[in-house]
């Protein structure tokens, strides 16, 4: 049986040819393992889907902001209650087979972090994304993100959406999502895992937009 011959785009004036033997070195879509995952030596953010890389948008200091906000107050709130630890991107967490997510933001509470072994957690109890700009980012975090987080078994999960200035708070119900709220400025979200737990609307977005 005669093999198959990669097929690649061809070059244009604007887009030379890449250098497809480096490329070649590399598993093709859907055949990477967590192995080949773990060794790739990139500055770039990237997630495994199902054997699939996924190259994500570099933070902007926008949304470094904000996630560095909701850190604060998430991680103020944990510590003073003693419920576990609050921990932030990068830190790989697997979802399924072949499928390594990086939250923006993760809460690991008492007992799960009694049973975590090795060097990179499966699942969470809570996990937070900053929505990146562009179609692509979006899709991810409302749609594919919401499926594999609901997927784990992940209790609750933060849709924070500067685009919009709402902040979507889905909580476990079963094996799917139900919307617990979507918070605008001048609201403060809340939480239905970590009771009391609330942050203003109006001040995280503003977060964004400081640069001192």
């Amino acid at each position: 049986m005669a093999t198959a011959v990669p097929q690649f785009p061809q070059p244009t004036p604007t887009c030379p040819e890449p250098a497809w033997e480096v490329a070649l070195l590399f598993p093709s879509q859907g055949k990477w393992s967590e192995a080949d995952y773990f060794a790739l030596d990139t500055n770039h953010f990237v997630e495994l889907v199902d054997g699939k890389l996924e190259v994500l948008p570099m933070p902007t200091f926008s949304h470094q902001f904000i996630v560095s906000y909701l850190y604060d107050v998430l991680g103020s709130y944990v510590k003073r209650h003693k419920l576990g630890r609050a921990l932030f991107a990068p830190l790989p967490t697997r979802i399924r087979l072949n499928t390594i997510r990086e939250p923006d933001l993760m809460y690991f509470s008492v007992a799960r972090l009694k049973k975590m072994r090795g060097k990179y957690p499966t699942g969470a109890d809570l996990v937070m994304e900053v929505v990146s700009e562009g179609a692509e980012a979006q899709n991810r975090d409302y749609k594919d993100k919401r499926r594999d987080y609901a997927q784990l078994g992940i209790s609750e999960y933060w849709i924070v959406d500067p685009k919009t200035e709402r902040i979507t708070v889905l909580a476990l119900k079963g094996k799917q999502y139900r919307t617990h709220g979507e918070f605008a400025p001048g609201e403060e979200a809340t939480s239905v895992l970590l009771s009391g737990f609330a942050t203003d609307v109006r001040e995280v977005f503003a977060a964004g937009r400081r640069l001192s």
